[in-house]
């Protein structure tokens, strides 16, 4: 499986054990929108652990419940039924104010069209985070941040000075250099190019095998979720099943059969 060779980065710890336990655990989550005829139910009793210091990958046709996972996983939505808990503790007992700053502390975000303020250069895009959570800001920490990603020459470059590859660079910079529990990534190499699509993945990997981060990530390339420890499919709001360590070919078989059961 083609990754990139990176050593750990310096702005954060290596990881040098597996955690116990799951990083994030859905019990009975169910999720309805809307009322009546126009009710939609996202999630339909939706039980799931996803492993601490692991990459599980999303998948599932279209409507299948994918952004509704990671966003009740985040803390960005909430079940209408059922519990999410971020390692022991249960989201549900946080309200909005609490829930922002669990985010800001604890989960990281990588999304498919970067999200980086075009205003701000790459080291102040990486450094945003620290800030809004009113942290001190290492300069230091920060350049390591970037020459992790190999940006360390691009630290004084605004996003429109900067490739989509790079650009998405910037973006796992600024997930990581939090040090969350738990990074977040939606489709991020759906707005990239093949060679460069597996540089970021590469490079997500690394964060699962060197620092001991969990990733999960909603997708519907077989390619990128291959990089995955283990693949978990959703179909009409429930979970089907699930590949570990799976190869692309038998992913997107799977996946095109569940596509083909949801279109008849």
């Amino acid at each position: 499986m083609p990754a990139l060779a990176s050593p750990a980065p310096t702005f954060i710890h290596a990881h040098q054990q597996d955690p116990p336990g799951s990083a994030i655990r859905f019990d009975d989550v169910s999720r309805v929108y809307g009322r009546g005829r126009k009710q939609v139910r996202a999630l339909d009793g939706v039980s799931l652990p996803i492993p601490a210091g692991r990459w599980t990958a999303i998948m599932g046709p279209s409507g299948s419940g994918k952004s509704t996972l990671l966003h009740c996983a985040a803390g960005l939505d909430r079940p209408t039924s059922g519990r999410v808990f971020l390692g022991d503790d249960d989201l549900a007992a946080f309200n909005e104010t609490q829930l922002t700053k669990l985010r800001r502390k604890r989960l990281g975000f990588v999304f498919q069209s970067f999200n980086l303020i075009g205003s701000l250069t790459a080291e102040q895009n990486v450094s945003l985070p620290l800030r809004l959570d009113g942290r001190h800001i290492d300069r230091e920490e920060v350049r390591d941040a970037l020459a992790t990603v190999g940006l360390a020459d691009r630290a004084k470059h605004r996003p429109a000075q900067l490739s989509g590859g790079q650009q998405q660079r910037v973006a796992i910079a600024r997930a990581l250099i939090t040090r969350p529990e738990v990074l977040f990534a939606d489709e991020p190499t759906g707005a990239l190019d093949l060679r460069t699509a597996r540089e970021i993945l590469g490079l997500l990997r690394t964060a699962v095998d060197s620092l001991g981060r969990t990733v999960v990530m909603v997708t519907h390339d077989p390619a990128a979720a291959s990089y995955a420890d283990s693949v978990v499919f959703l179909a009409d709001g429930r979970v089907v099943d699930q590949l570990d360590g799976a190869l692309a070919r038998a992913i997107e078989a799977r996946a095109t059969s569940l596509e083909e059961r949801s279109a008849g």
